[in-house]
């Protein structure tokens, strides 16, 4: 089971922007010296978090999501107003611990589906219950 570092999140404070360049076209093939400029500069608060008052960042501790690129040590932004679909990566609460997995709803069935084949999904009986906590809305990852 993936868990997370933090028994208890720390919701996120906006205060003054931090601005960090953003720089356009950067290439993943062949370089193009044309593409080099500086686009902006641009509030990594302002592209990572909508619903402040509702966002908390997580440090990811374990290997059950990495097919989905969230990893050991990496640090998800998690937002409570984002409604928890289908599909969606989420935190949800089990047995009083946090976990991060896919949230599967559908023909009447609900489980938690890991992103690596090493682990199995997290099914549910009568009477279990699940508490989606919030749904992972972006990964920061440090090589």
């Amino acid at each position: 089971m993936l868990i997370l570092d933090y028994n208890r999140p720390i919701p996120v404070q906006v205060g003054q922007p931090v601005l960090v360049p953003l720089y356009s076209g950067v290439r993943a093939g062949f370089p193009s010296p044309a593409d080099d400029f500086l686009l902006k500069r641009i509030d990594l608060s302002d592209e990572l978090i909508q619903h402040p008052e509702a966002t908390f960042l997580m440090r990811i501790k374990g290997h059950s999501m990495a097919m989905t690129g969230i990893d050991d040590g990496d640090i998800v932004v998690v937002d409570k107003a984002v409604k928890a679909e289908h599909g969606k990566i989420v935190i949800a609460c089990i047995d009083g611990e946090f976990t991060c997995k896919r949230l599967y709803m559908m023909d009447g069935i609900t489980k938690l589906q890991a992103a690596n084949p090493d682990y199995e999904d997290m099914v549910f009986k009568d009477g279990q219950t699940l508490e989606v906590w919030g749904v992972v809305t972006s990964c920061i990852k440090q090589f």
